[in-house]
């Protein structure tokens, strides 16, 4: 049965009177009437004892409107939810980050979100691009924000670049490499490599450039997606870490930490194509747009 009938019974059983329910609907009284009795028709019962002056609830009447009232309520309810959920006003969002945007893009989007629309709930997850891509390809999250270099361009998902993040070597000051006035990445591996999940492609030309076997990967001797933590690991050991300029700002302004120039770090495969990666075809939600809009803002700012 339509809501719109289910409001004309609910007037009715409220005013008693098919006049004065009629215009608290805004009907005319036999148009009303007709309502009151297609919906008894529909259902099989009479709702109503018609009087001279009033109508009163018959037992099926009662049981009927009760349940009636029930259900505007929660359309009413389901209407405004909906025009909060649109104005991001309330909703849940659900999306992934690799390492380095969870240390430099994303916190910064969040916080507006956070500012602007602290009612809606948001889970970020941390992964490598490979386990993010699985993640929304099972619809767990929305979209991540990682390096998309290796998403299949299938036509099963929809990337938006954000620029590429230029990667390099790096170490804390008085590091022994630093006394040296050229390097190679062979130079780098007495000392340990720390990193995320690195490409595939990254780290095969790594290994060929060092002189390893065709098909070898780049040894790394800690393996970790929390660039936090390798940062730490950096500066209190001599391990050598690939990182951005961007997530050791402070740390480069400071002098704590610096770049290592390695020569055969060449600029074809010594970067990450960050990118917002999504199922094609899906509408995103108001949060989700929110937030991407902010995530490309915060990218063309920082130059990527």
């Amino acid at each position: 049965m339509e809501l719109r009938r289910l409001l004309h019974v609910v007037a009715l059983a409220d005013e008693a009177n098919f006049r004065r329910a009629a215009e608290r609907v805004h009907l005319s009284q036999p148009a009303f009437s007709r309502s009151i009795q297609a919906a008894e028709n529909e259902l099989g019962l009479k709702l109503f004892d018609r009087g001279p002056v009033e109508a009163r609830c018959t037992p099926a009447g009662t049981f009927f409107v009760e349940r009636a009232r029930a259900l505007l309520q929660q359309s009413e309810r389901l209407e405004r939810d909906m025009a909060m959920f649109r104005d991001r006003e309330m909703g849940d969002l659900t999306f992934g980050t690799g390492p380095f945007p969870a240390a430099t893009l994303v916190p910064a989007a969040l916080g507006e979100m956070r500012r602007r629309y602290p009612h809606v709930t948001v889970r970020v997850h941390l992964g490598n691009s490979q386990q993010l891509l699985e993640c929304v390809q099972r619809e767990e999250h929305e979209f991540f924000v990682a390096n998309a270099r290796r998403v299949p361009r299938n036509g099963e998902f929809h990337v938006r670049s954000l620029g590429r993040i230029r990667g390099g070597f790096y170490v804390r000051q008085g590091h022994p490499l630093l006394a040296r006035k050229s390097w190679h990445i062979s130079d780098l591996l007495p000392y340990g490599i720390g990193a995320g999940r690195l490409p595939d492609d990254v780290s095969l030309q790594l290994a060929k450039n060092i002189g390893l076997p065709d098909g070898t990967h780049l040894p790394v001797a800690v393996e970790c997606d929390d660039v936090n933590l390798l940062k730490r690991l950096a500066l209190d050991s001599d391990t050598v870490i690939i990182a951005t300029e961007d997530l050791l700002a402070l740390e480069l302004r400071n002098g704590r930490m610096a770049l290592v120039p390695v020569r055969d770090f060449g600029p074809d495969f010594a970067h990450s194509q960050v990118g917002v990666v999504s199922l094609a075809g899906r509408t995103p939600s108001p949060a989700a747009a929110y937030i991407i809009e902010k995530l490309v803002q915060l990218a063309k700012a920082h130059g990527h």
